[in-house]
């Protein structure tokens, strides 16, 4: 009988940062609209810390103020917990600051605006997420 695996170590500094359309699924890879976007000067970026290990899925996004995320939804549920900075949700939502966090659920549509600060946040997932905008 063998042990349990040795733990998995994620050294943020270590890791490079995420090119959107280089999706583990190619299915589940984001709109290249949303891309283009998120490489502007006032855009986003995000480093895919855990990919899959322990069935975990965690990224660590950087948003500048102001930026925009439009309407979309998952297929899978997301826990966001924001380190520094914060949003304020469409449609009255939620509003989030440093130490808040929100459960998602799969399928739930929302859109999201950074506030002055930006917002570094970590996304948890228990799957590879697709994602779908909304008009």
């Amino acid at each position: 009988m063998t042990g349990p695996a040795a733990p998995a170590v994620f050294r943020w500094e270590e890791l490079d940062w995420d090119d959107p359309l280089s999706s583990l699924d190619p299915d589940k890879r984001p709109p290249k609209e949303l891309v283009e976007k998120a490489r502007g000067p006032r855009g986003a970026r995000r480093k895919r810390v855990v990919r899959g290990e322990g069935g975990f899925f965690m990224n660590r996004s950087l948003m500048a103020a102001d930026f925009r995320v439009p309407p979309h939804h998952h297929d899978h549920d997301e826990l966001i917990v924001v380190l520094s900075g914060g949003c304020e949700f469409d449609d009255d939502f939620a509003s989030l600051r440093p130490g808040d966090c929100i459960v998602i659920y799969s399928g739930t549509r929302y859109g999201f605006t950074c506030g002055a600060d930006g917002m570094d946040f970590l996304t948890i997932r228990t799957g590879e997420a697709r994602v779908s905008l909304e008009e």
